[in-house]
């Protein structure tokens, strides 16, 4: 059974770090493609950041330079690495794994609130 256990979230004032994890397992997590997306309140989940199996990345413009999405396959996890936040960046975030052949998996989400 595929399983998505995302962690460190909270509350952190603007231009403060926050380190978000997602631990995995139940799958061959070297195959898995990572996604973290966030939803805020009364908005649509969105896209922040992603990376290949083969560790391409790739992130939306609103993060860019600020969030950087990692991966430890020996330890079946992924991270997103959140500096100087904003209060827009406050929501719930989402880790997504998508599996060949199996299809696409998500954790429960941890909350982040950005707010002085």
């Amino acid at each position: 059974q595929v399983q998505l256990v995302e962690s460190g979230g909270g509350s952190v004032q603007p231009g403060g770090s926050l380190r978000l994890s997602c631990a995995a397992s139940g799958m061959i997590f070297g195959d898995a493609s990572i996604e973290w997306h966030r939803q805020a309140p009364g908005k649509q989940r969105e896209l922040v950041a992603q990376i290949s199996n083969k560790g391409v990345t790739n992130y939306d413009d609103s993060v860019k330079g600020r969030f950087t999405i990692s991966r430890d396959d020996d330890k079946s996890s992924a991270y997103l690495e959140m500096n100087n936040l904003k209060p827009e960046d406050s929501a719930v975030y989402y880790c997504r794994a998508d599996l060949p052949v199996l299809g696409d998996f998500w954790g429960q989400g941890t909350r982040v609130i950005v707010s002085s």
